[in-house]
């Protein structure tokens, strides 16, 4: 079985190492595992690759979409271009990730995916495919994608367009390019977005739920060094970890949770950027980003609490990493996010209660974490083990072509 993947990224962020991990799942089971990209991670990749466009097409799509809100509609040459890749290729297979990032024509590529009469399953990271324009709504609390969508409440927000609002004329053209695929598959990560999947203009496709996987080996609770900024004392550890930090990952709150803690602990955030590790305040220790499993591993097994403020999220990893390192999570009741944690493995707060926050950090630390590392582990191991997980794909594929034929 040849297998091709279309991502932003490939082996780099969230979504492109859920690409690497389905192609090298899909080689260790003997077929081929191609991944088309924009960006890449320093780590390379097993699968064969096919880079899309070029930094130049990347910074002329971006600016379409600031000034005309046309995201998805440019790098038309460079998607035309990589259309007549994926014919040579003939992979029997196609698996869509995100298709948004200014990389790809979305014209250009559905009438393709039409021509070409290939399965393809797409997997959902976000609510991106059926909108007119953001990633995510609930943060203010928009159900104008049901209907369909106008006068954005979140133009000025990734992917951001500071001139027009073209939200309108997007949703009605990701209506009519998106379906009519014959043999499409849906995948999200969580059971929220498969709802909200089911509400859309898309709810005519099957929707399967596959939760996203964590290396439980790498993931795993042990005694590595932590990173110099995190000297030892007698404080417990608050740890928060994004690949960007912003108000809708939850930095705001932080803020406001540092300010009411008592001294008997200490924040660590991971993945600031420089700016933003100049002007923390001087109780958070801040980290910039890391691809470094091993650092954050060390970090999510000292941490006595992961803590996940989000305002915006479909199923996040940081939450089954920190898990399978043995360490409760406390999160809000934002999209996904609540559905990798039981009872046993952390609590739920409601968005932007900072005093729940810390109480749920008093309830937690009062047990203490030998009371939550096995029954954590356990959870991340039975449930979320990315040899399971990211072997559903490579049956959900088998059986979508034994289908076809």
């Amino acid at each position: 079985m040849n297998i091709l993947q279309i991502n932003t990224s490939v082996n780099t962020g969230s979504t492109g190492r859920i690409a690497e991990e389905i192609g090298r799942t899909a080689i260790q089971n003997g077929h081929n595992s191609t991944i088309a990209y924009s960006v890449a991670g320093s780590k390379g990749s097993r699968s064969d690759k096919i880079r899309i466009g070029s930094k130049t097409d990347r910074m002329l799509h971006g600016l379409k979409t600031r000034v005309l809100d046309l995201h998805g509609f440019g790098s038309k040459r460079a998607t035309e271009t990589f259309v007549k890749k994926v014919e040579k290729l003939n992979p029997d297979i196609i698996g869509l990730h995100n298709i948004h990032g200014y990389y790809i024509n979305i014209e250009v590529l559905f009438n393709c995916l039409k021509r070409l009469q290939k399965p393809v399953v797409w997997t959902f990271h976000d609510c991106w495919p059926f909108t007119g324009h953001c990633t995510y709504f609930d943060s203010v609390g928009c159900k104008k994608w049901i209907d369909g969508c106008f006068n954005c409440p979140k133009t000025k927000m990734y992917p951001a367009s500071y001139v027009l609002d073209n939200s309108k004329w997007n949703y009605a053209r990701k209506k009519e390019l998106f379906n009519g695929v014959d043999n499409l598959r849906i995948v999200t990560p969580s059971h929220w977005l498969s709802n909200l999947v089911q509400q859309s203009f898309l709810q005519n496709y099957p929707v399967r739920v596959i939760h996203n996987g964590v290396d439980t080996e790498v993931f795993s609770p042990g005694n590595s060094p932590l990173p110099e900024a995190v000297h030892s004392d007698e404080r417990g550890i608050l740890l928060g970890v994004a690949s960007v930090w912003d108000r809708r990952k939850g930095l705001d709150d932080f803020l406001k949770l540092n300010k009411i803690l008592e001294g008997r602990y200490k924040i660590v955030l991971v993945g600031l950027n420089k700016d933003q590790l100049q002007n923390l305040p001087d109780k958070i220790i801040g980290i910039a980003r890391t691809e470094n499993t091993e650092q954050l591993a060390a970090l999510y097994s000292k941490a006595d609490v992961f803590l996940n403020p989000t305002w915006q999220d479909n199923f996040p990893t940081t939450n089954i990493e920190a898990l399978s390192c043995g360490t409760p999570v406390i999160t809000y009741d934002t999209g996904g996010s609540p559905e990798a944690i039981t009872e046993e493995t952390g609590r739920v707060v409601k968005q932007g209660d900072i005093e729940g926050l810390k109480n749920a950090i008093g309830d937690i630390t009062k047990k203490g974490k030998p009371f939550y590392r096995d029954k954590c582990r356990n959870h991340a191991r039975t449930i979320f083990d990315k040899n399971d997980r990211f072997r559903d794909y490579i049956d959900l594929y088998e059986d979508m072509l034994v289908g076809k034929s």
